[in-house]
């Protein structure tokens, strides 16, 4: 108790400087930030990789703990370099123009997805689970990765979990579904709708990219198809009953699609409609239409929680524990990936200049191959969204010219960050959740270097091959 009294003493005395000094002090100067300053994050993510392998019962009861410290590090850091004003700006802009938007759509589509029952069984052959996949492939561009990743991964886990070998369908499950899925529309993943909102047409990643995502998609499932072939021999399960007496497959819970539509519109209506008018708060503007959408979100949950009848959420296994370890988790990743987005957006002027410098040829061009790389690597563990926003700055930020001569910078960062959001747990914000899910399922999931290896014997060589295909010419913006 005496803890948590600390805590939130600090908390409020972060909260409650003064707003005309902490106003200036919202934007920390990376330039001037030496490497060390991204050991707290690195260590967060340590934490999180060997925690629940080598302290599986110590992690899961006191994670909410590891997380607060590290972030803790990092505003301390920040608070003894710029006074308690720039921790509190710092703090302020993490959660109010980053992290409240991204947990309440999560937090929106965990909810409403969850409502969602799919009654009925399937055989859990190779060709079922494959084509499962592929239905979860085409439908995360509608309904976004972290929808269609909700919708279809019990079911999956369902028809799997008498499988002796199942591990492997929640790993490509990830890397298709959660991920992959998602690279044709803004809706799809979290980095293409900041695109779209610095001015990326809603279609040009439709239009310039489905013929690298059919590739990804098709060689992926093709490698699934192989693999679980030759997993599924010899399995008491299949041989006994075929995978599963099939059950014809039924939706309930039809309303909880329409309140995914309803998720989608108040998406789009956020980036259409701009009144004008934004809150500041302690130097950060929060815009009127952002809080009005991450409050339908939230709404929308709440009548999900309504209308939906228990029994549904009942047969689904709904739990909140795993949207509940992603808030906490996330929360201290936006925090501690503070000094190193800030480091990241000095550019050629700080600590990670050598490594920006990559992506630019002698003669001044930009590599695209480079641009794929290091936004892929880089948003496999600083999360795609930001990456995506900090590579699109670095390549000049202005969307018409993006969209026109630079069309394959654009498409290279795009593939990067959306791709290779796949290659760890935090990649993407689906990649943890469909992990906690499975794992509170029984499902031994890989600790986070296992799953690391896993994803780079699959992805890698197929975004070799991307690297040697040519970009098709881009779509002219109308």
């Amino acid at each position: 108790m005496k803890r948590q009294r600390t805590i939130a003493v600090c908390i409020f005395s972060l909260l409650s400087v003064d707003r005309a000094a902490a106003a200036p002090a919202a934007a920390l100067d990376g330039a001037s930030m030496p490497w060390p300053w991204v050991l707290p994050f690195f260590g967060l993510l340590l934490s999180i990789a060997i925690g629940p392998l080598l302290f599986p019962k110590i992690w899961h009861r006191h994670y909410p703990m590891v997380a607060a410290g590290w972030a803790a590090i990092v505003l301390a850091a920040i608070a003894l370099r710029s006074g308690l004003a720039g921790a509190a700006a710092a703090l302020v802009h993490a959660a109010f123009a980053e992290y409240l938007s991204f947990i309440a759509l999560l937090f929106a589509l965990y909810v409403v997805s969850g409502g969602v029952l799919v009654t009925g069984r399937i055989r859990a052959t190779p060709a079922a689970n494959t084509l499962m996949l592929g239905l979860g492939t085409l439908i995360a561009s509608l309904v976004g990765t972290t929808g269609a990743a909700m919708i279809l991964i019990r079911p999956l886990l369902a028809a799997n979990e008498s499988r002796r070998h199942n591990v492997h369908v929640v790993v490509f499950f990830i890397i298709l579904v959660a991920n992959v899925g998602g690279s044709l529309t803004p809706l799809g993943d979290p980095p293409l709708f900041v695109g779209f909102l610095r001015g990326v047409e809603f279609f040009w990643t439709a239009k310039n990219l489905w013929l690298q995502t059919t590739i990804t998609a098709g060689l992926v499932l093709a490698t699934f198809f192989v693999l679980d072939l030759l997993l599924s021999r010899g399995d008491p399960a299949l041989a006994e009953t075929g995978g599963g007496q099939p059950v014809a497959l039924r939706i309930r819970g039809w309303i909880n699609l329409a309140l995914i539509g309803a998720i989608m519109a108040g998406i789009l209506l956020s980036a259409a409609w701009d009144p004008g008018i934004a809150i500041d708060i302690l130097g950060t503007p929060v815009a009127l239409q952002n809080v009005v959408r991450d409050a339908g979100f939230v709404l929308i949950a709440l009548l999900s929680l309504w209308l939906t009848p228990e029994e549904h959420r009942a047969a689904n296994g709904f739990a909140w524990e795993p949207i509940r370890e992603v808030a906490i988790l996330f929360a201290a990743i936006f925090v501690a990936i503070i000094p190193v987005s800030a480091m990241l957006a000095a550019g050629r002027h700080g600590a990670f200049a050598p490594l920006l410098g990559l992506v630019t040829d002698a003669d001044g061009a930009p590599n695209e191959a480079a641009y794929f790389w290091l936004t892929g690597l880089l948003s496999a563990f600083l999360d795609n969204a930001p990456t995506y926003l900090v590579f699109f700055e670095l390549a000049g930020g202005d969307a018409e010219r993006l969209m026109g001569p630079q069309a394959g910078t654009l498409a290279a960062i795009s593939m990067g960050a959306v791709y290779m959001g796949a290659l760890t747990y935090i990649g993407n914000a689906p990649n943890f959740m469909v992990y906690a899910i499975a794992t509170e399922r029984g499902v031994k999931m890989p600790s986070f270097f296992g799953y690391l290896m896993w994803t780079s014997a699959v992805l890698f060589p197929v975004f070799a091959l991307l690297t040697l295909l040519p970009i098709p010419p881009s779509t002219p913006a109308s």
